[in-house]
């Protein structure tokens, strides 16, 4: 009996302590949802968890309809939303084709190509990673205005790219570094090419690490403030993630519509993890093993 108490204290610590993750991570998420369906003026009143009259004026306001506020006639915030939505998808769903090309083939080239400086090149391109985004700003937004990319798709994706890309490149040349070259040597004998190695042999097999890079490049790309605040003023290229505060106005402040709007603006990256789970974690421990 009284060895069955340990065993039992520590399942309990296990419980509460999954318990208080869940509480930590999904507690905001629920009451910014309960924010959305409440009421303008129950927002100024007592809170509760769960709102005594729910509405989805909110939602309604966010997709086309119009509402009032402090008895004025408010128009819907949707052609703004749309636009943002728009501009988040093409830029994050950009970056993440173009860092996953390139560091598909790249990492190939550090790891099965022969050249002097490989490895020292890597690891500067990797260290990159530690150097923090501010520090870059003034010069990168320089460099911006002098090529014209100042709110443009383009120049928003090369700034994801190289932000993302040593992340993606260290990732996929794990996963080339585990898998056995018999297979690349036996298409060589064949007189295969190495493109084509790679790209019917070699990527197939690196599909998880594929997938997982793309996944982690979304997510960075699709959540980024700094970058667009300073780089996409105008809604051309403006994304949700900056659009979303710019609901504060000067004498008003609507809760209820912001937080109807980052509700609806996690679920993309939260069906993508919910779908891709399995994928992702699959393609981060490729590497772990040989």
């Amino acid at each position: 009996m009284l060895r069955l108490v340990p065993s039992l204290l520590s399942r309990l610590g296990l419980l509460l302590a999954v318990a208080l993750l869940i509480v930590w991570s999904l507690g905001p998420v629920y009451w910014s949802f309960v924010t959305s369906i409440t009421p303008p003026l129950d927002l100024f009143g007592d809170t509760s968890f769960w709102p005594k009259h729910p509405t989805l004026q909110h939602y309604a306001k966010l997709f086309g309809a119009t509402s009032l506020s402090q008895g004025n006639a408010v128009q819907s915030v949707w052609p703004q939303f749309s636009a943002a939505l728009v501009n988040s998808i093409v830029t994050a769903a950009g970056a993440t084709l173009v860092t996953v090309v390139v560091a598909a083939a790249g990492a190939y080239a550090f790891v099965r190509m022969k050249f002097p400086g490989r490895d020292i090149c890597f690891y500067l391109v990797v260290a990159t990673l530690a150097i923090p985004a501010y520090t870059v700003m003034i010069p990168l937004y320089r460099l911006m205005i002098s090529l014209r990319l100042i709110d443009t798709y383009v120049g928003i994706v090369l700034i994801y790219v190289s932000a993302f890309l040593p992340l993606a490149l260290w990732l996929m040349r794990s996963v080339y570094q585990a898998m056995p070259i018999s297979l690349e040597e036996a298409a060589w004998l064949d007189g295969a090419g190495r493109v084509y190695t790679l790209v019917f042999i070699v990527l197939p097999l690196a599909a998880p690490g594929l997938i997982a890079s793309a996944i982690l490049t979304f997510l960075n790309a699709w959540g980024q403030f700094m970058v667009p605040l300073v780089f996409s003023p105008t809604l051309a290229t403006k994304p949700l993630t900056v659009l979303l505060p710019e609901f504060v106005t000067r004498n008003y402040v609507d809760y209820g519509l912001m937080n109807a709007a980052g509700i609806f603006a996690i679920v993309p990256p939260v069906l993508i993890v919910l779908f891709l789970n399995r994928y992702l974690v699959s393609g981060l421990m490729a590497g772990a093993t040989k």
